[in-house]
């Protein structure tokens, strides 16, 4: 008999396709009866490290006189959404640091609240008047629709054990290959980067069942 494959997600909820593939990875993920291995990471992290033209990219397209690029950017951005049965808006001041949501990621894990937890995250960030998750009190709210201790929860994203787990995640991602959110892995080497290779995933996890 075939062993039953593994599947990791390594994403950040600062990314709009992160977003998408999350909601989309869940149903995938049922269907096939196979389970998600959720790793929080800090995309940002990964950028430095590994790929830092990201940022020069994303600002030669966002100043560029030249719009058309932009233009379908967004357009792109929106269709996704729609698919998704999403609302997607581009918030202030983005990228919003997201190192202490990420953080929270795990504790929300020991509380067995990770999806939810991150489910809210992800549409405070994307669909809000509140996006900031940067701020405490806007992570106090997240935590109160989610049912965790908002104290709780503020204390252990201070905590070095918490700040360790985020950077080992991100570490590890890099060291597998990887060089952005979200990145999921098969079987612990086959690796698929980005929303729109779940089509991918889906294909090759049906393979192994």
């Amino acid at each position: 008999m075939a062993t039953h494959p593994s599947l990791e997600c390594f994403y950040d909820c600062s990314s709009p396709w992160t977003y998408f593939a999350f909601t989309r990875l869940i149903p995938l993920a049922e269907r096939l009866d196979v389970a998600i291995r959720w790793r929080p990471i800090l995309v940002g992290g990964v950028f430095n490290a590994v790929n830092p033209e990201v940022y020069a990219d994303r600002e030669k397209m966002f100043n560029a006189e030249n719009s058309r690029r932009l233009n379908y950017y967004l357009k792109d951005l929106q269709d996704w959404a729609e698919l998704c049965e999403l609302s997607v808006a581009m918030p202030p001041g983005h990228p919003i640091n997201a190192v202490k949501a990420m953080r929270g990621a795990f504790y929300a894990q020991e509380q067995d609240r990770l999806v939810p937890y991150s489910r809210d995250v992800f549409e405070t960030y994307w669909n809000s008047d509140t996006p900031d998750i940067a701020n405490d009190e806007v992570l106090r709210a997240v935590c109160d629709r989610v049912g965790l201790d908002s104290e709780a929860f503020l204390r252990a994203i201070n905590e070095q054990e918490y700040k360790d787990r985020l950077r080992t995640n991100t570490d590890e991602l890099i060291q597998r290959g990887g060089y952005g959110s979200p990145t999921l892995f098969i079987n612990g080497d086959d690796m698929y980067f980005g929303n729109d290779r779940l089509p991918l995933v889906e294909y090759r996890l049906s393979q192994l069942l």
